[in-house]
């Protein structure tokens, strides 16, 4: 039986060579080959889904302070791409609906949802991939197990994805303690074996291992038959799996 290669997924775009989560960065990814990508997700203070790691706009843009306690407009002024190269000045941080409009439908996109927010950023993002008509190339993930198990009960069209950096004993049985269909884990890689690819793969579950860079890992990840590759470096993955 020939074993199916991994997906290629993007972190934050291709994170290695670009600045993180940027148009700029999901567009490298996608023409180094991606099958997808990865990025993260905050709400403004006037409720707009932005994309950005941090909780602040310190780290990668040229401002500073609670992405929720500021107005999209104030942060569309901001550098995001110059911290990383002075080739990307002029990077913005950019809304989540750009990204969608960027890469087309079919393509895959892991949403990770950074704070709930008091259940704000969770009606704001299943409206916005209801509206888009998503919801089927979609993975929303988060280390928030309690709201992804409230995104599935709001829309069980939604796939949901649980993010951990654990040795846990059981993957599988672990995610069915939520007592939703949870689509996909998502450990750290050094926290997965083939014992718990298969045992996710028995239960339905795909399995996207974070963040790998190292061609060694990147073997280990393939053998032992993870469904994806979450890395910063999408063009050296590709090209690995040839």
């Amino acid at each position: 039986m020939i074993k199916q290669k991994p997906m290629v997924i993007g972190h934050r775009g291709a994170a290695g060579e670009a600045p993180e989560n940027t148009l700029a960065s999901f567009a490298l990814a996608a023409e180094q080959g991606a099958d997808g990508i990865e990025l993260d997700v905050h709400l403004t203070k006037d409720g707009e889904i932005v994309v950005c790691h941090d909780y602040t706009l310190d780290r990668t843009t040229n401002g500073s302070g609670l992405i929720v306690a500021q107005n999209l407009a104030d942060i569309r002024e901001l550098d995001a791409g110059s911290w990383f190269a002075d080739s990307f000045r002029g990077q913005r941080v950019p809304l989540l609906s750009e990204v969608f409009d960027l890469l087309p439908k079919g393509f895959f996109i892991n949403v990770e949802v950074k704070h709930a927010y008091e259940g704000r950023m969770e009606q704001a993002l299943l409206a916005f991939l209801r509206d888009r008509g998503r919801l089927e190339d979609v993975v929303i993930s988060s280390f928030d197990h309690k709201c992804m198990r409230r995104m599935k009960q709001a829309e069980p069209a939604a796939k949901v994805g649980l993010l951990y950096a654990s040795n846990l004993v059981d993957h599988a049985a672990y995610a069915q303690q939520t007592g939703v269909d949870v689509f996909s884990l998502h450990p750290h890689y050094h926290y997965i074996d083939k014992e718990d690819v298969d045992g996710a793969a028995a239960a339905g579950m795909a399995v996207y291992p974070y963040t790998v860079n190292r061609e060694e890992d990147f073997q280990r990840m393939t053998d032992i038959g993870v469904s994806g590759i979450i890395t910063d470096y999408p063009g050296r993955l590709r090209k690995f799996l040839g």
